[in-house]
């Protein structure tokens, strides 16, 4: 599908856009020290996978990919445990990736292309792979077959707002960057032939793109617009017609999940503005009954925020229940890049990771356990491993982007995108004790894609989605594209 009414403004605007926040990422990364003065302290990483037959395992510390790796060529031949890639697509990828089986049968993967527009146009158009989100048919994951690639307006630059509901057979995405974009917001019905969406409506209703959060209902599609400091509810009962039914300005919020019955909302707070930057980011949980019911005049309702040490930037809070008790996995992205405190000295930042909170009572959330490698550590960020390859620069680095599970209910396994590291599995049956149980990871080892953002080592920024039947993973990285991934030595039993 070819590219929909773009205009050059609109395109010019995209540009300066991402010059401007990579312009900031690398001025940020320049004023960033070298000592390891007063790092705080940090929860200990969980145990370490145990490999078994197969497995190319790290030769380093636990999530690092070390230099001398790139220097003797060992990259290039990835590092897994407990794992297989059992097939390979394309040659970018983005923040999420998605799975859908329709009413008829056809069982669909979607990922956008790109971090951010136009970080892959040039490498993505030379090597035929396409703009926008990509369409795969599944039908044999040995085998993906590219059957159609989103380029409107609101899929041709995603960013992190991609979603698909499962119940309405909607996908959705909403033109957004690093910073400010204008929030077209895409429809699309993929219910009867996911293999060949088709557009329903293409409007300016996400007023501000960034990430996004979707009612299990299917009826109410919200727009974190963090740049913008906006939250907005669409009504897409009509998805040929979208409108607005709630908005709150001066916040600057990240990933929005909602509960089963889409009255509780768990908000990745990035934080408040003050006199040290951007600060106080945690975890904020909202009481959204009254625009799930449609009352008129509806307001988003804070029952709780929660903080805690090490925060970097919240990036999403993943529902889930153990045993009818109800959980968030929380998940921090990078480095803290918006408090002065983190911008001082970025080498010394945070690492936020991820965590397993308890929101059984909205109103008194608590942290009852960390999910941490051992790389992410406070006294690695001023080691050896800051000279490995992306290690020092703030929007790659070995930090956490995203986790997804294959359930909301009893899940065992967590999967995370842990960028530098690869993709990372936890068993996260025992809550308060999570424990690595394998990884995959293909790091890039030359530097030759033309984009603006450097493509060496790995770039593991995409949600997960799960094939539980076939005992698989999909995800994507940035510098290299899409995989799936199979569940091996006795791992894949966690699936069930």
């Amino acid at each position: 599908m070819g590219i929909r009414n773009v205009s050059s403004r609109l395109a010019a605007r995209r540009l300066l856009v991402v010059l401007v926040a990579v312009c900031l990422a690398l001025g940020t990364w320049l004023v960033s020290g070298s000592s390891g003065a007063g790092v705080p302290a940090a929860a200990p990483p969980v145990p370490r996978a145990h490999c078994g037959p197969g497995s190319l395992p790290e030769t380093s510390t636990q999530g690092r990919v070390p230099k001398a790796d790139y220097t003797s060529g060992r990259v290039a031949r990835g590092y897994r445990c407990n794992t297989a890639q059992v097939s390979h697509q394309g040659s970018s990828g983005g923040f999420k990736t998605l799975r859908y089986t329709d009413a008829n049968g056809h069982t669909c993967a979607f990922y956008d292309s790109t971090l951010t527009l136009p970080r892959d146009v040039i490498a993505n158009v030379l090597s035929k792979d396409g703009l926008g989100v990509v369409v795969l048919d599944m039908t044999d994951p040995a085998h993906p077959r590219r059957t159609a690639n989103l380029a409107t307006p609101g899929m041709l630059s995603p960013h992190e707002s991609l979603l698909v509901n499962a119940r309405r057979g909607l996908l959705v995405g909403v033109t957004g960057t690093a910073a400010t974009a204008p929030g077209i917001l895409d429809v699309y019905d993929v219910k009867q032939d996911c293999r060949r969406p088709r557009l329903r409506s293409s409007t300016l209703s996400g007023l501000f793109g960034h990430e996004s959060g979707f009612s299990p209902d299917g009826l109410t599609y919200y727009v974190a617009g963090a740049a913008g400091g906006t939250l907005v509810a669409v009504d897409l009962t009509r998805p040929r017609r979208p409108r607005i039914v709630a908005k709150q300005g001066g916040v600057v919020y990240h990933g929005v999940r909602l509960s089963a019955d889409g009255r509780t909302m768990y908000v990745a707070h990035i934080g408040s503005p003050s006199a040290g930057g951007i600060t106080g980011g945690g975890l904020r949980i909202l009481d959204v009954s009254g625009i799930q019911d449609r009352r008129p005049g509806a307001k988003f309702k804070i029952l709780s925020t929660l903080h805690w040490r090490n925060v970097s930037i919240p990036q999403v809070a993943e529902p889930f229940t153990r045993n009818g008790h109800r959980y968030v996995l929380e998940v921090d992205e990078f480095v803290d890049l918006f408090s002065f405190k983190g911008l001082a000295n970025l080498t010394t930042a945070p690492v936020g990771a991820a965590r397993i909170i308890d929101v059984q009572d909205p109103r008194h959330p608590r942290v009852v356990s960390d999910i941490r490698l051992t790389v992410h550590q406070p006294d690695q960020r001023y080691g050896p491993q800051k000279r490995d390859p992306g290690a020092s620069f703030v929007a790659q680095g070995y930090a956490a982007h995203y986790c997804g599970m294959p359930t909301r209910t009893n899940p065992k396994i967590a999967g995370c995108s842990m960028i530098l590291s690869g993709l990372r599995l936890f068993d996260i049956r025992d809550v308060r004790h999570p424990k690595e149980v394998g990884y995959f990871n293909k790091p890039v080892r030359k530097n030759t894609r033309l984009a603006l953002i450097p493509t060496f080592g790995a770039y593991a920024m995409s949600q997960p989605a799960w094939d539980v039947r076939r005992n698989e993973v999909w995800y994507t990285d940035a510098n290299s594209g899409f995989y799936v991934v199979r569940l091996t030595n006795g791992v894949q039993r966690l699936l069930h």
